[in-house]
This record gives C-alpha cells, structure tokens and sequence, in this order.
C-alpha cells in the first residue's frame, strides 16, 4: 500500500517533506530560488503583473530608483555568458549573495538583501549557486544603472523606493 501512496504524492510532493540532507544539490537550489522569491524581482514582466515564464530568472525591464543612488535594474540571473551569470563562478555567485559584492568589486544595490542572505549555510550557498548554473543560459540584456544625475536613455518604467 505505501508505494502506491507514495506514487500518488508525487516526487514533487515528497520533497517538500525531505530533509535537506536527502535532497539533491540540485533541487535544494531550486526550493532556495523559490522560498528567496529570486523570481519576483528577477524575471521579466513579473512587477507588470504578466511574468514571462520563458524567461525566468533572466532579468527585469523594471528598474527601482534609490534616492540619490539612481536606478538599478534586476540583472539576468542564467548563465548566459554575455547578459548573465555564465562568466561568474559558483563561488563569485556565493560572495555576492552572501556579502553584496560583485567579481568585479563593485557592491550590489541595498535594494538586494545579501544582509539577510549571508546567513545562507555553505551548503545552501552552494545548492543556490549550482542551481544557477543549472539553468538555460537566456540572452536577455536588461538596462543599464542610471546614476542619481542622470535620465534612462529609454522610457523604462521605474518603481520609487523610499528613503
């Protein structure tokens, strides 16, 4: 009886009752991508309402503006080695999760929560970095930052953080 039981959940189904251990690297990732909501700020058309399942993980047109900071667009998350992650490592992945900092140096918008997210165990960060990778590679180059001086070079629509 307990097979049948068992086929009847589904894989899907048990794994939400699986211990981390028992899970594959690869589906940890995808759970931490969902309970993160790497999806709601990072996929195309998600803040108008109309998510391009497509396309996930692969940037946004939607930028936020941070007073005196400028504007600052969700960037594709896949490992498109032109408009993604595809030249990052797993462990430049990690650093900019955990603390906020880029491979190039530069420091991620306070908009990202790393603060929160360095908090991530080491196998957690690994699973989400992994699961990154994992991922179609999705040409999709999102806007530049705007500086805080500066007008976008195209009518992108911008949501206003407060101060």
């Amino acid at each position: 009886m307990r097979p049948l039981i068992c086929a009847a959940l589904g894989a899907g189904s048990l794994l939400s009752v699986l211990p981390a251990s028992a899970q594959s690297q690869t589906q940890r990732g995808e759970y931490l991508v969902t309970i993160m909501d790497c999806t709601g700020c990072h996929t195309p058309g998600t803040f108008l309402g109309k998510p391009d399942l497509q396309r996930p993980l692969a940037g946004s047109e939607v930028g936020f503006q941070i007073p005196g900071l400028g504007i600052f667009y969700p960037p594709n998350l896949t490992p498109d080695p032109e408009t993604g992650l595809g030249r990052w490592s797993e462990a430049d992945i990690i650093k900019a999760v955990r603390t906020g900092v880029r491979p190039d140096g530069r420091q991620l918008v306070p908009i990202m929560p790393y603060h929160s997210y360095g908090k991530l165990t080491d196998g957690d960060a690994r699973a989400l970095a992994g699961y990154l990778k994992s991922l179609k590679p999705v040409r999709n180059q999102v806007p530049g930052s705007v500086g805080a001086n500066e007008k976008p070079s195209a009518p992108y629509l911008t949501v206003i953080m407060p101060q």
